[in-house]
């Protein structure tokens, strides 16, 4: 049996409350784009910035090492593709003032009119994205 709807879930639900107690006990967005900027770019950094950007490699370190199979890829897409991607990504987050995290998982429970477009915009370009790759058969 497929369980992948069960681990989505319980991630979308510790996301949320992860956000709601961020914006409950210390009243701040949890915009991994701003934290991430302010933790690395910050000429006064705090160190709950600090101490959340190194959470999240963590996490992240622990769930590798926990089940190493679970992170493999069978991409097709080359190398400097996926950076040029990333970098557009990064380019997207500094232009849209944050990411899903801040307008999606934040900005949308809030009503925050500038939330619901950004969101609609991440979730329209990537499907044109993925219909576009698909259509044209890059990297298939």
């Amino acid at each position: 049996m497929d369980w992948t709807w069960l681990s989505a879930t319980l991630g979308g639900l510790l996301i949320g409350l992860a956000a709601s107690f961020m914006l409950l006990s210390a009243g701040r967005i949890a915009g991994i784009s701003g934290i991430v900027e302010g933790a690395i770019l910050g000429k006064v950094a705090a160190a709950w910035q600090r101490w959340f950007v190194g959470g999240l490699v963590a996490g992240g370190a622990v769930a590798l090492w926990l089940a190493p199979g679970a992170f493999a890829s069978s991409s097709t897409v080359p190398g400097p593709v996926l950076v040029v991607a990333g970098l557009l990504v990064g380019f997207g987050t500094r232009l849209g003032s944050g990411c899903t995290s801040g307008h999606g998982v934040c900005g949308i429970p809030r009503l925050s009119p500038r939330s619901l477009v950004a969101t609609g915009t991440f979730i329209s370009s990537g499907m044109a994205t993925v219909t576009f790759v698909r259509v044209c058969g890059c990297w298939s």
